[in-house]
């Protein structure tokens, strides 16, 4: 989300700042956004109480009109968490299927939250947690917090016995189809995770 400064909304009420944040933020507006701008939260109560906003999650709230964006708000109820393995390919268009509710996501080692518990977690030394992070549109335009492609195909052969082998297959196949896949930072990656040989392997066997 954009930083804000109260300069920028002059001689704007305080819901009136609030629905300006929500035009920026795509509908969306959180109450650490209004502290930082020194608004009181009781206005997001009142816009609440008037339907001019539902509350989404843990100081997250929408505007009523938009449909809710249930990985946009995932990523900022917990900041630590990377869409990663088969949900991010499912945001690059390289997943047979789409996730539902039960996300595959990564986290340092350290890293513990329970709201994550209902999803596939995947836990990282510090070395490697952010190689490759990126940031990538949900299919409802919120940026959200991922690895790039070179990374994710890494991440699903690493984890091959947690993943569906069909599942790999069909995701190796379609990234060596794409024109801007990027060979050399896969091997770069490979070989930072300690996978370079299993990863030569599938892309020699994959490859068309």
């Amino acid at each position: 989300m954009e930083r804000m400064t109260i300069e920028k909304f002059k001689n704007q009420s305080n819901i009136e700042i609030i629905e300006s944040i929500m035009k920026i933020n795509n509908g969306y507006v959180t109450s650490k956004e209004l502290s930082d701008l020194g608004i009181h939260r009781m206005y997001l109560n009142i816009m609440k109480d008037k339907k001019m906003i539902e509350k989404v999650g843990n100081g997250i709230y929408i505007d009523s009109s938009k449909i809710e964006d249930t990985y946009f708000v995932f990523s900022l109820e917990l900041p630590n968490v990377v869409f990663s393995h088969m949900t991010a390919l499912y945001f690059y268009g390289l997943s047979i299927k789409a996730p539902n509710d039960k996300y595959d996501i990564t986290v340092p080692n350290n890293y513990f939250n329970y709201k994550i518990k209902n999803h596939n977690v995947f836990y990282v030394d510090k070395n490697i947690y952010e190689l490759g992070l990126t940031e990538v549109e949900t299919p409802m335009g919120n940026k959200v917090k991922t690895y790039d492609i070179e990374r994710c195909i890494c991440d699903i052969i690493r984890s091959k016995k947690r993943m569906d082998p069909q599942h790999i297959k069909y995701s190796i196949k379609e990234y060596l189809k794409r024109k801007d896949k990027d060979l050399v930072k896969l091997s770069k990656y490979a070989d930072k995770m300690g996978i370079k040989k299993e990863v030569i392997q599938y892309m020699e066997f994959f490859y068309e």
